[in-house]
């Protein structure tokens, strides 16, 4: 066993790793199934909501991280071996149904893997709470946004390439395999438990969230995510069916975004343990709603390309920065469940963003999608300011 608290290092791979897994499951989701569905007949609509309520296990993380604050005598690594299996088990059936056949068998296998996503990212965050600081915090969730984000533009590429060219069965049966090797590396790190005794979950939920910070949190949390929904929800099918693209095209220009939301994701958590949590997110959604509608004028697949990796990068940046702040406020005795309340909500305001992207094209069009996409930053912004953070520690890593 290697003891990460002595190869400090070690735990930015190790959360790259985890949140790698996750990545995975971000792309064949929003990219592979979008492709799919549609090339199955599925409406924009349908499709858009197909992938809506398949990411719905996201949410649920207030259900997810009690159950593994409760078993903490467990541990947070045993959550993630199960987590991993369950998914990794789902996509194998899920590798084996025709959606434009069974269409609800399908989703509802996708939706399961998600669960088990759902443990893995839980489990995860409350483990890197435990062995974080103020002072570092911003470089372990770079590391970690930089994992999943790798391997979303890894998996937008080469998933739909093998489903093009070898049928989309063989890439969510690929995407498991992945999924089952990188369950590996975890065995091989010691878990050094920082609280051993189940903690009283409801007292002390009750208590974090009676503070005003707290609640400016959790209604800050959604919108900041809601842009990232829209947009990875809706792209390949405007891809597709407004410039015209074909799927291994698409994947690749996909792909895009995740690459430099992982540049992001770095230079985000190094500027933000740097200059602070607010300071750098005022800077990162103003671009990033000024990109956002530029959007309008991406009329080809080169314009599109520069726009959406401007994006990409300050993306993966707020969104670095914005779970930097998540873990501040976080009281490490109910890690898994505070945090996982505030991702799950933000989920909430990415997934439901998503949802409704389908249709707002159909009602109106993907140029006012776009600036509705943009529009939501002017909320987001305006409860950031209210957001009132303590002054950060100076202790060392």
């Amino acid at each position: 066993m290697i003891d990460s608290t002595k190869h400090k290092f070690l735990r930015y791979i190790l959360f790259f790793n985890l949140y790698f897994a996750e990545g995975l499951m971000i792309a064949i989701t929003t990219v592979v199934t979008a492709l799919y569905l549609r090339e199955q007949g599925v409406s924009i609509p349908i499709t858009t909501l197909i992938i809506g309520i398949v990411n719905i296990p996201w949410i649920l993380k207030f259900i997810w991280g009690p159950i593994v604050d409760h078993f903490i005598k467990f541990g947070r690594k045993t959550f993630i071996i199960f987590g991993g299996l369950l998914s990794v088990f789902a996509m194998f059936l899920a590798s084996m149904v025709n959606p434009g056949v069974s269409l609800i068998p399908f989703a509802l296998l996708i939706f399961t893997s998600h669960i088990g996503i759902g443990f893995i990212d839980v489990s995860t965050d409350a483990w890197a709470i435990d062995v974080s600081t103020d002072k570092n915090r911003g470089k372990i969730n770079g590391s970690m946004f930089a994992g999943q984000y790798s391997a979303w533009a890894i998996g937008a590429g080469l998933l739909p390439f093998i489903g093009s060219n070898f049928g989309y069965g063989l890439a969510y049966f690929t995407n498991g395999v992945i999924i089952l090797l990188l369950l590996i590396f975890p065995f091989f790190v010691k878990e050094a438990l920082r609280f051993k005794t189940r903690p009283k979950i409801v007292p002390l939920i009750q208590k974090e969230f009676k503070k005003k910070t707290t609640l400016l949190v959790a209604l800050f949390s959604p919108l900041v995510f809601m842009n990232e929904g829209m947009l990875s929800f809706i792209m390949p099918i405007f891809m597709r069916d407004n410039l015209g693209l074909g799927d291994v095209q698409i994947g690749l220009i996909a792909a895009i975004l995740p690459i430099t939301l992982a540049i992001g994701s770095i230079i985000g958590g190094i500027a933000t343990d740097k200059f602070g949590r607010k300071r750098t997110l005022y800077i990162l959604l103003g671009f990033s709603a000024i990109f956002t509608a530029s959007l309008i004028f991406a009329n080809n697949w080169w314009k599109l390309s520069i726009i959406y990796g401007i994006i990409g990068f300050l993306m993966g940046g707020h969104s670095t920065v914005s779970c930097a702040l998540f873990m501040d406020i976080t009281n490490p005795r109910i890690g898994a469940t505070q945090y996982g309340i505030f991702t799950g909500i933000a989920n909430i305001g990415l997934n439901g963003g998503g949802m409704v992207t389908g249709t707002l094209v159909a009602a109106l069009s993907y140029s006012q999608t776009f600036l509705y996409a943009s529009w939501v930053f002017g909320p987001t912004i305006l409860v950031l300011y209210f957001i009132r953070l303590k002054k950060r520690s100076n202790k060392k890593d």
